[in-house]
């Protein structure tokens, strides 16, 4: 029940004369005029009629209090018997919680995220559209491994205390590796360095040592001692160009919590820094400048460009050394520095004299070694100075016939060549809808006739005649193109045709690139998920079987997605290190970032919550070491915590349903007693 006024006439008004009759009224006092008491008395009535005060009687209803009670089951729960302490004590509070009068209870587990726990947003989601003063208070039940805790300074208006329930045992160590630093790309063939130390929680220690193994796409460890707490720079050269897995693992400690943030597992992308070419043309062509362009528009590209001019016909008795403008560096280039070049590429060449026998020998010794060799060929193929009438003619996968086929046709890929990585899914060839569709590209016209001694042919013409074919010799590769017209598709005769994509693929496979291998087991990680590739020349694949980082191995079946190449997808929602293998090939997937923020620290904490806590009037309380704490129902502006007890708020906030209102006084009766006293007033005046 509640007196209000409810004026008659406006506030200013009734002030107004409020003031008036104060000042009349003491200015009459202090003249001493009869009666003055009595007018002061009935102007105050009649005011007090203007002002209208009522008495005001509501029926209310009580609106309970609300307390947030967030369960902490991310990752670093897992260990120590946290989870389930966590969620013994969830059970014990929420039967505490349910036996206080008007409260309301929201609760949430959290289960972490990629960038750590989150216990306050949890919090602040349960309590959106809850008014600060019907907050009882909020709950977190976790080890204290909060990664968005706020300022303390920012919570000393909090509404309702924090209290922490904190599981696992503080009095446990553990042993974290910490990657400092790493590239993410580095040239293949060369060093790169990756700074990593190891770290001891939990525990005060000073120069003790672990064993740190470092693995390199799954080859043969490398052991090395660091010291705890100091960084350590770890070299290695990258092997290859594209994704290279990299292993970091230090020794176990004995008695620690967890081995899962002793390992680390990144990749890092091998780029190749140049391309070292040697490109020797014979007599000029409408193709010599096409290959020239191509080679110079890749800035990757280091080109040496040779033509040799001197054509076959011409004999003027001038010396070979006086035919060009420099003096053709026979011997520096194929006896000293010819293992420097990483492709060599003959275009439309003819012995001239330049190069003798020994020369050509040392070109095959090198494709045998490792080496690449392409060669490109026209009418030149066939002549009695070809080529194919040298030592080279042992590594050449194509035989000629002597048979120069013309007429225009459009070049197709072969079966083999709709499985091969070269010419795989190469544009223009449209394969993939239909094996009877025309290729979107432009016409060739003229074949120099080859037999196929080994090798794979990958295009060819209407009539089964190879145009490209791909070898390996010893430990090399070698290319044969079988036409002099491909230039008519950088030209775009015809609309053209990928002349720089099958350049761009050939080079890489003669190269040796993992991604153009013929036989390949792939695997990619990317947003939770592996997709697994493989590539083969065979008809049919092999199952996968699959090692998860937490020791299981499951097998998994690939799915024909077009000819030659099989994949399907797994969930990789454990980061860490997923090898798979088919038998035959191994591959390497490193899913999500190993040293999460999850694992960084392991040891049950208060350092972060306590302050946090202290800024709220909230307490901080050991499961394990205190057991479940009494819960208590406080007023506003007592204590809200003490060693064995915590405290909620009692807001006491309510509901009006109804509302009554009945007058202090009747008008009628304050009007006569003004009218009364008044007249009284005037009475004594007259005497």
């Amino acid at each position: 029940m509640n007196l209000v006024l409810a004026p008659l006439v406006p506030v200013t008004i009734l002030v107004l004369l409020a003031l008036a009759a104060v000042l009349l009224c003491g200015y009459a006092l202090a003249l001493r005029v009869r009666g003055a008491i009595w007018r002061g008395m009935g102007t105050a009535l009649l005011l007090a009629a203007l002002a209208n005060p009522i008495i005001v009687r509501e029926t209310r209803a009580p609106l309970p209090d609300v307390v947030a009670l967030i369960n902490d089951q991310s990752p670093s729960q897992d260990f120590d018997g946290r989870a389930v302490q966590a969620r013994d004590a969830e059970t014990l509070l929420r039967k505490t919680l349910a036996s206080l009068p008007n409260l309301e209870v929201r609760a949430a587990t959290h289960k972490g995220s990629a960038d750590g726990t989150h216990l306050f947003e949890a919090a602040q989601n349960l309590l959106l559209d809850t008014p600060p003063d019907r907050v009882a208070g909020i709950i977190f039940l976790s080890d204290g491994q909060v990664h968005d805790a706020p300022d303390p300074a920012a919570l000393q208006r909090q509404p309702g205390p924090l209290h922490v329930l904190l599981t696992g045992d503080p009095e446990r160590t553990d042993r974290r590796l910490v990657l400092e630093k790493a590239p993410k790309f580095g040239i293949a063939g060369e060093l790169v360095s990756l700074t990593v130390r190891f770290e001891d929680q939990g525990e005060k220690t000073t120069g003790e040592s672990a064993q740190l193994s470092v693995r390199l796409n799954g080859g043969a460890p490398v052991q090395t001692r660091l010291t705890a707490g100091r960084n350590h720079v770890q070299e290695f050269r990258l092997e290859h160009a594209g994704a290279n897995i990299i292993e970091l693992e230090i020794e176990e400690r004995p008695g620690e919590l967890s081995t899962r943030n002793n390992h680390i597992a990144l990749s890092i992308n091998g780029v190749r820094d140049h391309m070292r070419v040697l490109l020797i043309s014979g007599e000029p062509n409408p193709g010599e400048r096409t290959w020239r362009n191509l080679l110079k528009a890749d800035p990757s590209v280091d080109l040496v460009h040779f033509t040799i001019l001197r054509p076959p016909e011409k004999q003027d008795g001038t010396p070979v050394d006086e035919l060009a403008l420099i003096s053709f560096p026979t011997r520096e280039l194929f006896m000293e520095k010819l293992h420097q070049f990483d492709l060599i590429i003959f275009d439309r060449y003819q012995q001239r004299g330049v190069l003798n026998f020994t020369h050509f020998d040392n070109i095959a010794k090198y494709v045998e070694k490792g080496g690449a060799l392409l060669s490109v060929s026209g009418p030149d193929f066939l002549a009695p100075d070809s080529l194919y009438r040298t030592p080279l003619a042992m590594i050449f996968p194509g035989q000629p016939t002597g048979r120069i086929l013309t007429g225009g046709f459009k070049p197709r890929l072969t079966d083999m060549g709709l499985r091969h990585p070269v010419t795989d899914g190469l544009p223009g060839a449209n394969m993939l809808a239909d094996a009877s569709a025309e290729p979107d590209w432009g016409r060739w016209f003229r074949v120099i006739e080859a037999e196929r001694l080994s090798g794979h042919s990958l295009i060819a013409a209407p009539g089964g005649e190879p145009l490209l074919i791909v070898d390996k010799f010893g430990e090399g590769r070698v290319a044969q193109i079988l036409s002099d017209h491909g230039w008519l598709w950088a030209r775009g005769f015809e609309g053209g045709g990928p002349q720089a994509e099958l350049l761009r693929r050939v080079a890489h496979w003669l190269m040796k690139e993992p991604g153009l291998e013929e036989e390949d087991l792939s695997a990619v990680a990317a947003n939770g998920e592996i997709t697994i590739t493989r590539r083969s020349l065979s008809d049919t694949a092999s199952p996968v079987q699959v090692s998860y980082p937490d020791g299981r191995v499951l097998p998994v079946t690939l799915d024909e997605t077009r000819t030659g190449r099989w994949q399907t997808v797994i969930e990789a929602r454990e980061p860490g290190i997923y090898r798979l293998t088919d038998g035959q090939l191994t591959a390497l997937a490193a899913s999500g970032q190993t040293e999460t923020v999850e694992y960084s620290d392991l040891v049950s904490s208060d350092a972060i919550l306590r302050p946090v806590s202290a800024a709220t009037g909230g307490g901080i309380f050991w499961l394990g070491r205190d057991g479940m704490p009494a819960v208590r129902q406080v007023k506003p502006g007592r204590d809200l915590a003490g060693a064995s007890w915590m405290g909620l708020r009692y807001n006491g906030r309510y509901r009006v349903l109804a509302e009554q209102q009945y007058p202090l006084l009747p008008g009628w009766l304050m009007l006569a007693l003004a009218t009364a006293i008044l007249a009284l007033a005037w009475r004594t005046e007259g005497r």
